[in-house]
């Protein structure tokens, strides 16, 4: 049920293996598994959240307030793709200078 749901890629190895077994040992192992799916949640969001602010900035009838908000909630999303951008770039480098699989 669960497979269905989620993206098959991301979580077919999570699923089948440690996950559901608990076979993590350290709470490194835990965050390498879990980073990818947070990564595609934090761009789902996102997504969402542009959509909804170009919705209500269509639907503000010329409402300053409204407007406003509507560029806030897009402002936002894009501040908050910024952020998740620049910790994968971030986790890349790390991954590259410490010689480490992370992701």
């Amino acid at each position: 049920m669960v497979k269905k749901i989620l993206a098959k890629g991301v979580t077919d190895d999570i699923l089948k293996h440690d996950l559901v077994a608990g076979k993590f040992t350290t709470l490194a192992d835990l965050i390498n598994k879990i980073l990818p799916l947070i990564y595609v949640a934090a761009g789902l969001s996102m997504l969402v959240v542009l959509i909804i602010g170009g919705i209500s900035l269509m639907l503000a009838g010329g409402d300053p307030a409204k407007i406003d908000k509507g560029y806030g909630m897009i402002k936002a999303a894009l501040i908050g793709f910024f952020i998740v951008f620049l910790s994968y770039i971030i986790t890349q480098v790390m991954e590259t200078i410490l010689g480490v699989g992370i992701l």
